[in-house]
């Protein structure tokens, strides 16, 4: 039944989060990246990243102003996104995804710990990551994306099929 709707199935969060912090995290484009809602202006949120593999960290303003707590290292806002992404895809998954090495201890049967937001934070700080250059691009994509996310989040369920995504292929579709 779900083929012929235009809702999509979701992977369910590794735990519930809540949304007022970090409203959208996603890992995508090689990189974990998500919206920030700022701690003193209600009418800002901050668009933060981390690449894969070298953790080039960007946070720049919904209108493209350089975070102020970036100061050679993660800003909050960072650090709040990888929490929000350890909740929502699990630490293993995330660090995967990152190619974070962590410190983990294992159980008694050898099974590895799941790494915790904090221990993948400290793993990619270690490694003394640079500001990212591509900052500006990262932070258009990822808020438009965002704002697309929040278009088709108000749309009503329907089974009708929705104009903008005509592209896709109906289910069981024959070549």
């Amino acid at each position: 039944m779900w083929e012929e709707s235009s809702l999509v199935r979701v992977v369910p969060s590794a735990r519930p989060r809540k949304l007022a912090k970090v409203p959208f995290v996603e890992l995508a484009d090689g990189r974990l990246q998500g919206v920030v809602s700022s701690g003193s202006d209600i009418s800002r949120v901050y668009v933060s990243s981390v690449a894969a593999g070298d953790f080039a960290f960007a946070c720049r303003t919904n209108n493209n102003r350089p975070c102020g707590g970036l100061r050679g290292g993660f800003c909050n806002h960072v650090t709040a996104l990888v929490g929000e992404a350890v909740l929502q895809y699990g630490g293993a998954r995330v660090a995967r995804y990152l190619q974070a090495e962590t410190a983990e201890a294992a159980d008694a049967a050898g099974t590895a710990a799941v790494p915790t937001a904090q221990q993948l934070t400290a793993a990619m700080s270690a490694v003394r990551p640079q500001q990212s250059a591509d900052g500006q691009a990262v932070t258009g994509q990822v808020f438009s994306r965002f704002l697309r996310h929040l278009a088709y989040l108000e749309l009503p369920a329907t089974t009708a099929p929705l104009p903008e995504m005509h592209w896709f292929p109906t289910a069981g579709a024959v070549a």
